[in-house]
């Protein structure tokens, strides 16, 4: 096949792929290769042995069983894995395991390759060969490789082979990570890089960088100087494991895993071959000696102390005499382990304190700079700031690349140079300088032209600053909205404190919510009513979503715990009726409603979404009625919705025809009896495409590759529904399970009681759910109003909030943030 004939192909057409190498990454890349729709081919080598399980079956080196066995064991493996690698663990079936040795030949049917074995060059090399041997031309080849020469693996292959072969990197989990580094070599057709990219953002839902095929390429170039430095300095000024980890995590606008607790995940033996690799490869001796193996690293892992994998690494578990699990740090001047002492300190407590991450690094990085803490934090992200720049044009083409590759790679919320401007471009460069620092000489050259930033914003886009000078504007994607950008250039219609209602264009508003954790409480019930009225007068719809961490983790449970312990009931009754008039106000409006929630989509943020005409979930959208958990029933609409979908599964829906097709009540039971256990349990998806098994979607929601895009693909449904000539819809009445219904699931609850499975308590509120889903003393197929549902609902929820074991869960779950159960 011929390069003309690769650029006319596009993502769409790739529909099958191969991975070679059924390891932990292998593995990985081949799930989520499934989870977009491809059918994969995952090889492993044959093995030299059999197992005393295969012998025991009396199975011989020649069974396909055998000769299949690590590839096999790693699809098994894919459906029981946690966490989850599909987004549905059915979807194995995608998956046919197989070995180098005789399925070799099936490459040739394949539309993408990607060779994950081991991380040699001469492995690498040889198993390459194979594959030229067996594919066919124009098909795409990558390496999933963490920083070898891409050029070097390619040597001695046809110039055919080298047009279609690149590095595609994946960072572990592949389903979970977003980052993957395109590294193209010489030889790389820039058709089959575009490809590339476009595959892995469109069908796989990775953000990606194309790195320079130096060694590690970006984020891992950079991560490890990082934490080399951190590792440096926290021996030069005299600091503990728990103290630099407390000042390189959430301080600093980076995840809770900070530096140390990365390495354990990591491996150190892992990080040692990082630093040889860039050691080894590099021609700058100024890096040589930075990427020098550190002592301690070694000490560490000729004593077998890798890291979690090891069960011991700067951190381990061990268990008490009683049997608690507890987490001992490593003392860095013996080499012994003691109790993890908690860090605090003024300058951390006002970093922690900051809202967001650009003002969490000013506070702490402009601490009194005496603070011993302050110290270490600015020389760690100094030291990190000027690699970076000195970096840029060599293992990236700009700075976006490398803030890119940081965030998505190891999750910080803002790259080095985002970084850099929130702390003050001219003011630390002017601090570096006075401390004999050397910086790179265009930065130098940028400040000189007059510029304050690395990043500059107009009229909506943003502009970064060049190696070679002027401002060249960042790429975004088409299908991208981002909310902040707009609220920044004045497209807020209104707002509360904990939402806002913001123009999206083409006469659509999305409503925001941004209270904290995004949890639903009075402001963010009155925006939605607002909304409503405001969208109802002047727009063709609206979606609901946000850019929070999470969607929603639920209502404001504080302020109930506080009415409930107060005794206050006429307010929790306020409180539940405001949130149930708010959802049906959404649910009868006049225009189109689409919700696209993501990640975290809990309790009273699934009730926001369920009046929406459709739900677009994210493929990491984990969604669910988790209100028994605190010790309460959904009463926000989530019982009433759920009594709904019931009806309408066993087609009893007066929209669809009541008993059509011989549907009799009775046919409601099935439905009444999964929703029960779903809302009872707690149960949660483990990604957007599970939630449909949790019986709360509906045929029109569905589930979008690319999470970036969600929001203005909601947004695309609105206008879709709006020219197809939108009318709300109109209430009908629900056909209820009755008595008979609520008798079957009591029956359940008392089973599940006298078993042990559950405590007085969860019966107890098993028990009032089961009243308010079946539609509580009536006869069986009597049809309700909603309101008459939602009176259940409020009659329920307040009978339960004065419980004391259900105040109980709420205190626990406020101040440990797991449920209790007692």
């Amino acid at each position: 096949m011929s390069i003309s004939t690769t650029r006319r192909r596009s993502a769409t057409a790739v529909r099958t792929a191969a991975v070679i190498g059924s390891g932990v990454m292998g593995a990985g890349i081949a799930a989520h290769l499934a989870n977009s729709g491809m059918r994969v081919l995952l090889l492993d080598v044959v093995p030299g042995e059999l197992t005393n399980e295969e012998a025991g079956k009396g199975l011989t080196l020649d069974d396909a069983a055998v000769r299949n066995r690590l590839a096999g064991r790693a699809v098994a493996n894919m459906a029981r894995s946690q966490p989850a690698l599909l987004y549905d663990s059915s979807w194995t079936s995608r998956i046919r395991p197989g070995n180098l040795t005789d399925d070799l030949a099936l490459l040739g049917d394949t539309d993408w390759i990607v060779e994950a074995v081991v991380e040699r060059l001469d492995v690498k090399r040889e198993v390459l060969a194979a594959i030229e041997s067996a594919r066919r031309p124009g098909t795409l080849v990558t390496t999933n490789t963490s920083g070898l020469s891409v050029a070097a693996m390619a040597e001695g292959r046809s110039k055919e082979f080298r047009e279609h072969f690149a590095a595609t990197h994946f960072f572990n989990p592949p389903r979970y990570m977003k980052l993957v580094e395109i590294v193209p070599t010489e030889d790389t057709a820039p058709e089959v890089t575009e490809l590339l990219e476009e595959l892995c953002v469109s069908r796989l839902g990775k953000g990606v960088v194309v790195a320079r095929d130096t060694p590690n390429f970006i984020a891992n170039r950079i991560g490890t100087y990082g934490m080399l430095v951190t590792l440096a300095d926290t021996i030069r000024f005299g600091l503990t494991v728990e103290e630099a980890d407390a000042l390189t995590g959430p301080a600093l606008g980076r995840p809770k895993t900070a530096t140390y607790r990365m390495l354990d995940l990591v491996g150190l033996d892992t990080l040692l071959h990082v630093v040889d690799n860039v050691r080894e490869r590099s021609g700058d001796e100024a890096e040589r000696a930075v990427f020098a193996r550190p002592q301690l690293l070694e000490e560490l892992v000729a004593s077998g102390r890798l890291g979690e994998k090891s069960g011991a690494g700067f951190y381990r578990k061990r268990k008490d005499a009683d049997g608690r699990s507890r987490i001992e740090s490593l003392r860095l001047g013996t080499m012994e382990y003691g109790p993890q002492v908690r860090v605090s300190s003024p300058v951390i407590d006002a970093a922690k304190s900051a809202k967001g991450a650009a003002a969490k690094a000013k506070a702490l990085l402009g601490a009194n700079p005496k603070d011993r803490y302050a110290q270490f934090a600015w020389s760690t992200v100094k030291a990190t700031l000027l690699y970076s720049a000195a970096q840029v044009g060599v293992i990236a083409e700009s700075v976006v690349d490398i803030d890119r590759a940081m965030k998505w790679g190891f999750n910080w919320e803002l790259g080095p140079f985002e970084l850099w401007d929130a702390i003050g471009l001219e003011a630390s460069v002017e601090r570096m300088k006075e401390e004999g620092e050397i910086v790179p000489e265009w930065v130098e050259a940028w400040l000189r032209e007059g510029h304050a930033s690395f990043y500059e914003t107009s009229e909506r886009k943003r502009f970064y600053a060049s190696t070679s000078g002027g401002l060249r504007e960042e790429r975004q994607e088409e299908d991208v909205i981002s909310l902040a950008a707009l609220k920044a250039d004045g497209r807020s219609v209104l707002g509360t404190p904990g939402a806002s209602l913001i123009d999206i264009g083409d006469d659509v508003v999305c409503l925001e919510f941004h209270s904290p954790n995004n949890a639903i409480g009075g402001d963010v019930l009155s925006a939605i009513r607002q909304s409503a009225a405001e969208v109802s007068r002047n727009w063709r719809g609206l979606v609901l979503a946000n850019e929070g961490r999470n969607f929603c983790v639920g209502a404001n449970l504080m302020l109930l715990l506080m009415e409930a312990q107060a005794g206050e009931w006429d307010e929790v009754e306020d409180i539940i009726r405001f949130f149930q008039d708010s959802m049906l106000r959404l649910k009868r409006l006049d225009r189109p409603v689409v919700a696209a929630p993501h990640r975290m989509t809990l309790g009273g943020g699934v009730e926001a979404c369920l009046p929406a005409d459709v739900i677009l979930l994210s493929p990491e959208t984990y969604f669910g009625l988790v209100e028994t958990g605190v010790g309460l029933i959904p009463a926000g609409g989530g019982c009433k919705e759920a009594a709904i979908s019931a009806m309408q599964r066993a087609g009893l829906s007066a929209a669809a025809g009541a008993g059509r097709g011989g549907a009799t009540p009775g046919d409601l039971q099935p439905h009444l009896n999964a929703l029960f256990e779903t809302i009872a349990l707690a149960k949660t998806s483990t990604s957007g495409h599970d939630a449909a098994k949790l019986g709360l979607l509906r045929p029109q929601d569905r589930t979008l590759v690319r999470q970036d895009a969600r929001i203005a693909e909601a947004k695309r449904l609105v206008l879709e529904l709006d020219r197809a000539g939108y009318t709300a819809p109109e209430e009908e009445r629900v056909a209820i399970g009755g008595r008979e219904s609520k008798a079957v699931l009591a029956m359940g609850v008392q089973a599940m009681r006298l078993s042990g499975h559950i405590s007085a308590h969860d019966a107890l509120i098993a028990g009032k759910l089961a009243h308010v889903l079946s539609g509580g003393d009536v006869r069986q197929g009597a049809r309700v109003s909603e309101q008459y549902l939602l009176d259940l609902e409020c009659e329920a929820f307040l009978s339960l909030c004065g419980e004391s074991k259900t105040q109980e869960r709420m205190s626990h779950m406020l101040t440990k943030g797991k449920p209790l159960r007692n």
